[in-house]
């Protein structure tokens, strides 16, 4: 169990986190013919919406109520109905998901109240729905808004149905990339199974072409879909991020649920694969056992490179005991673990201790680890310190196809195992100062190499 310590600086130097408006944007993206809304100023939507572009390379829908310094004094309300009327006229959603910022929680505005005016007021929303996600941007992270997110969707929508047993939901964390969730999709169906995934941005954000275009997402959750999700015989979460959505599908649908918090190793693996095999009557697919035995013999090719490793590791709750736990299966480290906010999945790491900082912390303990794992704001902290980088979580702009990178599963713990491997075969291979020396002889030129 790791001791969760909070930076006491006066400023965030190189931030790690990101905003909870963000990541409940980011949950918004997995729904169907939805609009996404920050309810702030200009300024909030652009930065999240700059993140969102360069990690995915995607154009993003995304809105703001354009909060100005008036508004902000006196009240946002008429800036909310003009709005979704302007994203109702233009773009014509079935879903509006509108995020509180800093701004709009700091002047006290009842937003809540705000939308039930406006529902009584305009009835070309009728056909509309609209969930409000309280964000506040100045405490908390982006696992926070998405948590927050996901959870308001589910009371807003889901009800309770007649059970359908082949039916069951699927919620996954924000630390899943699309290629993540149809990886496990895959592994649902061939149990038999019938997955409703809230929310599912494989759908929306896998980088495909499509001759529709459409102001609003294109792909994922749909409104129906979501209303189902109360008929489902079970709900299975992945990551601890998930279960405030998970119990509240039990307490609307009488919904029973598991906790997953994590897909990525071989023994959380061998527990989801068991209880699909209960829920689905079936018996674990041939395939999936062979992949067990592959990601054996990944792990025992490996580990001459990852054992006695030394890793700093930032990274989201849910992403940071993944592949922590995974590197210290393999024989690593955790000499630095960096994290954003206060989670449960704190407790089930394998390390010492747990920061709650950012980047410059993590490079303050990193002189002496092997390898740096955190998103590509830490690329600079990497040149500093002359350690090699290995790209995770959100954002990575500097890097192409993230949308299809795949690290849970059997298949997917392989190519992370393969991944982690082949960034230190790449740092042993390659001469660094200090390696070679030319020591002084009175004979001919004799070149030793040192380490």
């Amino acid at each position: 169990m790791a001791i969760v310590v909070e930076s006491q600086k006066a400023c965030t130097v190189n931030p790690l986190k990101l905003s909870q408006p963000l990541g409940a944007t980011y949950a918004a993206m997995g729904l169907d013919a939805c609009m996404p809304v920050m309810h702030g100023s200009q300024g909030c939507t652009s930065f999240a919406l700059v993140l969102l572009v360069r990690h995915f390379k995607e154009a993003i829908p995304l809105q703001t109520t354009a909060m100005s310094e008036v508004t902000a004094i006196l009240g946002g309300y008429e800036n909310v109905e003009t709005a979704l009327m302007n994203i109702r006229k233009r773009a014509a959603p079935k879903m509006i998901v509108l995020c509180t910022t800093g701004l709009t929680e700091t002047n006290g505005e009842d937003i809540e109240g705000h939308l039930a005016m406006v529902r009584k007021r305009k009835r070309e929303l009728d056909d509309t729905e609209l969930v409000l996600v309280s964000t506040p941007d100045y405490v908390g992270a982006f696992e926070d808004g998405y948590r927050r997110a996901v959870t308001a969707i589910v009371e807003t929508l889901v009800k309770p149905l007649p059970t359908v047993r082949q039916q069951i939901n699927l919620v996954p964390g924000s630390h899943l990339s699309p290629g993540d969730i149809d990886e496990l999709r895959e592994i649902i169906c061939a149990f038999g199974l019938e997955p409703i995934v809230l929310p599912d941005v494989s759908g929306s954000l896998d980088g495909h072409l499509d001759s529709v275009w459409r102001g609003t997402t294109l792909g994922g959750t749909t409104v129906d879909q979501i209303r189902a999700a109360g008929a489902s015989s079970f709900t299975i979460g992945v990551g601890e991020q998930t279960r405030d959505a998970a119990e509240m599908v039990e307490a609307i649908a009488g919904v029973p649920f598991e906790i997953f918090e994590r897909l990525t190793g071989l023994e959380p693996n061998d527990r989801f694969l068991h209880r699909l095999a209960q829920l689905s009557g079936r018996a674990v697919p041939a395939r999936y056992l062979r992949q067990r035995s592959q990601v054996l013999d990944a792990m025992l090719d490996s580990h001459f490179y990852t054992g006695g490793l030394k890793a700093a590791i930032g990274a989201e709750p849910d992403l940071l005991l993944s592949i922590g736990s995974l590197l210290r299966e393999m024989g690593a480290e955790l000499s630095v673990c960096i994290s954003t906010t206060a989670s449960a999945s704190h407790a089930l790491l394998p390390a010492s201790e747990v920061i709650l900082g950012d980047l410059e912390d993590m490079e303050r303990g990193a002189s002496n680890c092997d390898l740096l794992i955190t998103h590509s704001h830490g690329r600079q902290m990497a040149a500093r310190l002359g350690k090699p980088l290995m790209r995770a979580g959100f954002p990575v702009f500097d890097r192409v196809g993230n949308a299809h990178r795949c690290q849970i599963g059997y298949r997917g713990t392989m190519n992370l195992i393969f991944e982690i491997a082949n960034v230190m075969i790449e740092r042993i291979s390659q001469p660094h100062p200090g390696d070679w020396k030319l020591p002084q002889s009175s004979g001919g030129l004799d070149v030793s190499i040192q380490g």
